[in-house]
């Protein structure tokens, strides 16, 4: 494992020693309809930005943007963030669009704030009504091609109890969608004072943010 991310750190500073500085990746949250807090945990991924441009030779921007589902600027976004406490839903223009973007290449990351569960299984059984949400091994790359992680997912707030579950849709081996279920990694990318976590609880769900940009960027 330390040899695979030695490998990826090289890959990484190669990229970026080679790429123009008009090439910054595009890092969004999806704004979605239905009624749910889309903007929830509102620190969370300028704070993960600022750690993942420290740790890796990403270049990425401060701050997301926001993007809609249905909206064709989606496709230039590298990696979209979903996030939320309950109702999220779709329209067939928007699920079609979501499910081209994943499958040429976007990489989609929804977070379970706690409450989004129910709703975000019915609307991915509707934009892969062929594929299913399978929980991914420790082994997968997504939990060391940067940073280690050989329990999975860490768990960063109590919801219902038990451990936290990576789910993932993949697409000719590779994960389009990565779901992280009882865990919310967004509450451990908030600035410190919003929740008082203790700070090796925030590095560990910082580091696993980092390890999903890697992972997306490195497609």
């Amino acid at each position: 494992m330390k040899l695979c991310r030695e490998i990826a750190l090289v890959i990484l500073l190669i990229a970026a020693l080679a790429a123009p500085s008009s090439c910054e990746e595009r890092i969004g949250r999806l704004k979605y309809g239905g009624g749910g807090d889309w903007y929830a945990n509102p620190t969370s991924l300028p704070n993960l930005l600022e750690f993942a441009r420290e740790h890796t030779a990403l270049d990425l921007p401060r701050r997301e943007e926001t993007v809609e589902p249905g909206d064709p600027e989606l496709h230039s976004f590298a990696y979209v963030h979903v996030t939320g406490h309950g109702r999220i839903r779709f329209t067939p223009e928007e699920r079609r669009n979501l499910r081209e973007y994943m499958l040429r290449g976007g990489f989609l990351h929804v977070d379970d704030n706690y409450g989004l569960d129910e709703y975000f299984r019915r609307e991915v059984g509707e934009i892969f009504p062929d594929r299913e949400l399978v929980e991914l091994p420790f082994s997968h790359p997504i939990y060391h091609c940067l940073f280690d992680f050989p329990q999975g997912l860490p768990k960063i707030h109590e919801h219902d109890g038990g451990p936290p579950h990576g789910y993932g849709i993949v697409h000719e081996g590779r994960v389009v969608l990565f779901y992280s279920h009882n865990t919310d990694l967004g509450d451990g990318w908030e600035s410190a004072e919003v929740h008082n976590d203790p700070e090796e609880i925030r590095l560990q769900a910082l580091r696993m943010g980092t390890n999903l940009l890697v992972y997306a960027l490195s497609r």
